[in-house]
């Protein structure tokens, strides 16, 4: 049986901040129905909810050497939905608010990746394949190969790295190296560890993985030009022949119309009338207008330019003077949050803005709106288009990354497509594409027969989980 350790620093339902602890919670059941052994390894945090951590249950403990430090690690195991989840606990690291942003990153997360090579001897858990997950864990391959290499133990893994956000890399000063990971200075060289003069977590999972993924297959081809690669795609265009992009899937239980009890009303792709009833609900909580005929249109998102937040900006008051509704949820940068707010201010029965993180309202708001706006700068793979398509509220993308694997634009004369997409980076593109779903929402000919057919799509994690369990097996 093959056996598979899935590395990450979140994953649901645990800890989340975003689509790495869905795809960490997700992909692992998958694989397990598949018939792989596969487990997961995340920090224990203090965040975690007590109905999880109260029954964890104690493994044992070593320490782990980082510099002159010689720090406590203990191992805990809960199984989730057949699944074991491994935590490494240790207070002065992860006894803290929040998971990512500490002036000590560095430490705490080189402490991680040591953590999980020193605790597979305790757990018994030999795997065959270590799949890390983004810069936190991207020293895992190289501790392996350059401080472990001398034990069989280690030397008979393999290593997949997948990146979810190349933007985000774990950039630290040069003495991280030897005062932290405790790696010699012979590796710190342009073709290994060395990144402008610094370390970079994600550069070592690049160079000391067997094989690369990422999540999307025309995200996979956008990082190896300059505008995407952020300075890595001269490495990744070396490794070319090692990178693949597998879509991320859907957990289709969180996610499920006929299910899901955080709606208002379930519905079904036979019969999904009650969507109007969903919307008719969403559009009285929010205090708008409770108008069938008219579109609503909605975003969730964090407020940042990565998400094509500038250009609603340049054109909200054209979509304010649209027959339409628009509603926003998510935090973000303050002046997208006091944008919005203004908008809605002035225009109340056009516009709701919801500046805040709320999960219930946010299933809502996916099974309400008629349409779902998401036009990113760069979008990796993208889980709120998978959502919408998955309730039948029809996505207007820009096309990039996941968003353009999964999204395909409406095309009257074949009748082809599941949504709406526009290519440049243009706020006045974007508008138009708005406009023009807005037109075809007015007939509902066409309109009944997107729904049912993004409705029908398989979004789900089987598929994918076979492109990974193909890469796995390439390796052993």
């Amino acid at each position: 049986m093959l056996k598979v350790l899935i590395a990450a620093s979140e994953a649901a339902p645990f800890i989340k901040t975003g689509g790495l602890a869905d795809v960490a919670g997700s992909l692992p059941k998958e694989l397990l129905k598949k018939g792989a052994d596969v487990r997961v390894i995340i920090p224990k945090y203090s965040g975690i909810p007590g109905k999880y951590r109260d029954n964890m249950k104690y493994i044992g403990y070593t320490f782990v050497q980082l510099g002159w430090r010689n720090q406590y690690c203990g191992i805990f195991e809960y199984v989730h939905e057949g699944v074991t989840f491994y935590f490494i606990d240790n207070e002065y690291y992860f006894n803290r608010e929040g998971i990512y942003g500490h002036y000590d990153e560095a430490e705490m997360y080189s402490f991680f990746c040591k953590a999980v090579l020193e605790s597979l001897k305790v757990t018994g858990f030999h795997p065959d394949v270590i799949h890390c997950n983004d810069w936190q864990t991207g020293y895992i391959p190289a501790l392996a190969r350059i401080n472990f290499g001398w034990d069989d133990f280690y030397n008979r893994i393999k290593f997949v790295y997948t990146i979810h956000n190349l933007q985000y890399q774990g950039i630290f000063p040069e003495s991280v190296l030897g005062d932290l990971l405790g790696i010699g200075y012979e590796n710190f060289t342009a073709d290994k560890l060395e990144f402008r003069g610094c370390v970079n977590f994600m550069k070592a999972g690049l160079v000391y993985s067997d094989l690369l993924t990422t999540v999307s297959p025309s995200y996979a081809e956008e990082i190896r030009m300059p505008y995407f690669g952020e300075g890595l795609d001269g490495l990744l265009n070396a490794r070319k022949d090692q990178l693949s992009g597998i879509i991320n899937g859907l957990d289709y239980d969180e996610y499920n119309p006929e299910t899901d009890k955080l709606i208002y009303k379930n519905y079904s792709i036979s019969d999904f009338r009650n969507k109007s009833f969903n919307k008719r609900s969403l559009q009285r909580d929010l205090g708008l207008p409770e108008k069938n005929d008219v579109p609503m249109i909605s975003i969730i998102s964090r407020l940042a330019p990565q998400k094509g937040i500038e250009l609603v900006g340049h054109v909200i008051e054209e979509i304010a003077h649209m027959d339409v509704q628009f509603v926003i949820l998510g935090t973000g940068e303050p002046e997208y949050e006091d944008l919005f707010r203004h908008m809605a201010w002035k225009y109340p029965d056009k516009i709701s803005a919801n500046i805040m993180f709320n999960n219930k309202l946010s299933h809502r708001i996916y099974a309400g709106s008629d349409m779902f706006l998401m036009p990113s700068k760069f979008e990796p793979c993208g889980l709120s288009q998978l959502i919408s398509l998955r309730y039948g509220t029809i996505p207007i993308v820009r096309e990039t990354g996941g968003l353009k694997d999964t999204v395909l634009p409406f095309n009257e004369f074949t009748n082809e497509g599941n949504g709406f997409s526009f290519e440049n980076y243009n706020a006045h593109d974007m508008l138009y594409t708005i406009q023009r779903a807005e037109r075809y929402f007015q007939d509902k000919k066409i309109w009944h027969m997107l729904v049912k057919r993004s409705m029908e799509m398989d979004n789900s994690w089987g598929k994918s989980a076979e492109r990974y369990l193909e890469l796995y097996g390439k390796l052993v």
